[in-house]
């Protein structure tokens, strides 16, 4: 039996990871690693909390001794790291504790796969997952490709570019067999409402404003996350040694028309007025070092995997909105931070 590590797993796309290597790999002993802390929730995974396959260990990345240990304990044969540090806000606030967990936090993933696999890297793979935002920001044309010069811009890329360079540097160096992908935006269910999607439709349901930076017409390619989950499967299972990725959804919206059309549907779904949400559109002073455009190339994948997005936009939207209209009792946990007291009880 394979013993895979996914770090990151009571996330938002860790936690749809996890779900799916659980449920489609029954001979496959999997690991959820997380540290707990304000975007990492149990109750995103509590449907798979019984099954055989599956064990949650909780720990933090950042802890050495303790990243050690586990790796000597178990020996997995595969790491999927998707533990980070992820908000661009808050990474203006406090940059260094996006250093410490997406670049210490991956260097102590690394040395710990390397010393215990270096005597035979055979059927062993770290896979490194991370964003576009690495690349920077495009101008009125083009995408992003594997080969796109890094460019970061904000310290949540910036942290995340290092992390990126240090994976490669270890395949390099050190031999180790490693996969890395660039994904954008995702969207979809279970996602903690700081970012734009089920912020916006957590306001709206409560007549809240709709905060948009700047003018709104800052661009990103959206990716339904169950759609990322199984491009994720085919890379860690068919992906090269030492290549990268890029997973995109095809979808490129500007903002302020994503929230127009986000408003139309909360409309027709809240049986309200049409036009009754986009009043409560409200724009604000931009944030420093926001990129203008991001829009991924995600041609490789295609060609030599064969994943492409199984929904459109509009699609994956009207299903991200279904699920947080019939999960009420999820997004008041997390909204009001009760979602906390159920692992606590089981994890204190």
């Amino acid at each position: 039996m394979k013993k895979i590590l996914i770090t990151g797993g009571a996330g938002f796309i860790g936690s749809h990871v996890v779900r799916h290597f659980v449920n489609k790999y029954p001979d496959y002993q999997i690991f959820n690693l997380d540290a707990l802390t304000y975007a990492g929730n149990l109750e995103n995974i509590k449907d798979i909390e019984s099954k055989s396959n599956y064990t949650f260990v909780k720990g933090d990345i950042v802890d050495e001794v303790f990243i050690n240990e586990l790796f000597v304990t178990h020996n997995f044969d595969g790491v999927l790291h998707l533990a980070a540090e992820s908000h661009v806000d808050r990474s203006i606030e406090d940059p260094l504790a996006f250093v410490k967990t997406n670049v210490i936090g991956t260097m102590n993933l690394l040395n710990a796969a390397k010393n215990q696999w270096k005597a035979n890297f055979g059927g062993k793979r770290f896979y490194h997952i991370s964003t576009d935002e690495v690349y920077g920001s495009l101008g009125a044309e083009g995408l992003f490709t594997e080969t796109t010069p890094y460019d970061p811009n904000s310290p949540y890329s910036a942290s995340k570019a290092s992390s990126d360079h240090f994976v490669r540097a270890y395949g390099e160096t050190y031999g180790l067999p490693y996969v890395l992908t660039n994904c954008s935006n995702n969207y979809g269910s279970y996602h903690f409402p700081e970012k734009l999607i089920p912020l916006f439709i957590n306001n709206i349901i409560n007549n809240k404003p709709l905060p948009v930076y700047g003018d709104g017409n800052y661009t990103r390619d959206w990716l339904f996350v169950e759609d990322h989950a199984i491009a994720i499967d085919l890379v860690f299972h068919q992906g090269k040694n030492h290549e990268t990725y890029n997973i995109g959804g095809f979808n490129e919206w500007k903002n302020i028309d994503l929230v127009r059309l986000l408003c139309k549907i909360m409309d027709q779904k809240l049986e309200r007025e049409p036009g009754t949400s986009q009043n409560l559109i409200t724009y604000v002073k931009d944030r420093p070092g926001h990129d203008l455009r991001y829009a991924i190339d995600a041609s490789k994948i295609n060609k030599e995997l064969g994943w492409k997005p199984s929904v459109t936009f509009e699609q994956g939207l009207e299903k991200t909105i279904n699920w947080y209209l019939n999960n009420g009792e999820w997004l008041q946990n997390v909204t009001s931070g009760s979602y906390k007291e159920y692992y606590e009880k089981q994890y204190s």
